[in-house]
């Protein structure tokens, strides 16, 4: 069983708190976006995309490069997977928990 920092998890999971850095993450999983791709389709200052991206970029869940004046971001998957093992294992433990109960109320 991979072991999980509580800190990367925190981070991972208050990225994806955020409606707008959930459909960014969407968006790269289509492909690699330029910076300003992922910000037409938000309502929102491109200081305020930059904002959301660099809490992704601190969670690991995106990757930069530049090329010349481009920035481009691509979706990291294993922060992400991380996050669904965390979650999958505590669900299986929940689960075996009331079945076991279920059990003994019978």
């Amino acid at each position: 069983m991979v072991e999980h920092s509580l800190g990367s998890l925190d981070y991972t999971y208050t990225a994806l708190s955020s409606p707008v850095r959930r459909q960014i993450l969407e968006r790269l999983g289509q492909g690699e976006a330029r910076v300003t791709e992922l910000a037409e389709p938000f309502d929102i200052s491109l200081a305020a995309v930059s904002k959301h991206l660099q809490l992704l970029e601190r969670a690991g869940l995106v990757q930069r490069r530049i090329d010349g004046r481009d920035h481009w971001l691509s979706l990291e998957l294993q922060r992400l997977s991380e996050a669904g093992e965390w979650i999958e294992r505590n669900r299986r433990f929940w689960a075996e928990s009331l079945d076991r109960l279920e059990d003994l109320l019978k």
